[in-house]
């Protein structure tokens, strides 16, 4: 019979020291270390291990290592900000997309693991434009398999498809329906059988997106030019003024304005609106048209 032969693992002696000094545990599980392993570690007496080390580099070496490293930070720095500025560009978001397979789901997140280690997980998230309450959900929950929702309908059977959200942005923006307001609009589209939501959720998904409905001058421009006369006399304005005084009171300007010169042909003050004077004026006004007083 075939004898069962297993391979022991072997480690690296830094890694061994390392754990032995911090005596953190959950260092050594990020490094595929099994516990019980590490805990032994802990237990046993630090041994000299003579190896190649860094140490034993002299320092002209050390300088060409110094140097290449440095080179290869600075590429990839360069290749990162490539790649933040493509996605930002592309206005690329986890919001807008979803990942049915539960391969790559769980491949992002083993990449947001590792990235963990080196960088708080809100900057590592806000980098990739993934929110931190999709990533705990992604990890206390199995989705569905659906294409169609940000997050699982089972989870929100209320919520509208993306289906339903663009029929509402075509009616909301459609010329047709610019002048229905719209909570009237959410009725019309519950009678055709289009979209069945509360005119609540409509102005929520108005105001969300800055849809912006049609508009169309109603009324046609005002002319800049108004009457004007060819000479004096032939056309009068009758004009009252409303004027209120400090104390409370009010006074009425009555006038009688030539439309060529401009010139006030007959006025007067009264603390009461009166037709009459508005008649006196016009004969004033009459009797004085060939005086030359201003």
């Amino acid at each position: 019979m075939p004898e069962n032969t297993h391979t022991q693992r072997q480690y690296d002696h830094r890694l061994r020291r390392l754990i032995q000094t911090t005596g953190d545990l959950d260092l050594a599980v990020r490094y595929d270390v099994p516990r019980s392993t590490a805990r032994g570690w802990l237990k046993q007496s630090r041994t000299n291990v003579v190896s190649m080390d860094v140490l034993d580099i002299d320092a002209k070496a050390l300088q060409r290592e110094v140097l290449s490293l440095q080179r290869r930070v600075t590429r990839l720095l360069a290749l990162l900000h490539l790649v933040v500025v493509a996605i930002k560009v592309a206005e690329f978001s986890f919001d807008r997309v979803r990942l049915p397979d539960g391969t790559r789901k769980q491949r992002l997140l083993q990449a947001v693991e590792r990235a963990r280690a080196h960088r708080p997980l809100r900057g590592a998230l806000k980098l990739i434009g993934l929110s931190s309450t999709r990533y705990y959900a992604w990890l206390g929950k199995h989705e569905c398999g659906l294409d169609d929702q940000s997050c699982c309908p089972k989870s929100s059977p209320q919520q509208l498809t993306r289906e339903e959200s663009a029929a509402i942005r075509d009616i909301v923006t459609a010329d047709k329906y610019r002048h229905v307001p719209t909570g009237t609009l959410s009725r019309l589209a519950q009678r055709l059988g289009n979209v069945f939501a509360s005119p609540t959720t409509w102005y929520r998904l108005v105001c969300s997106h800055d849809w912006r409905r049609p508009r169309q001058r109603v009324h046609p421009a005002k002319p800049t030019v108004g009457i004007r006369a060819t000479r004096p006399n032939e056309i009068w304005h009758v004009d009252t003024t409303l004027v209120r005084l400090l104390d409370g009171s009010k006074a009425y300007l009555h006038a009688v304005i030539d439309n060529f010169s401009r010139r006030v042909l007959a006025w007067r003050v009264n603390d009461s609106f009166m037709p009459s004077v508005t008649a006196e004026l016009l004969v004033e006004a009459f009797d004085g048209r060939s005086s030359d007083k201003p």
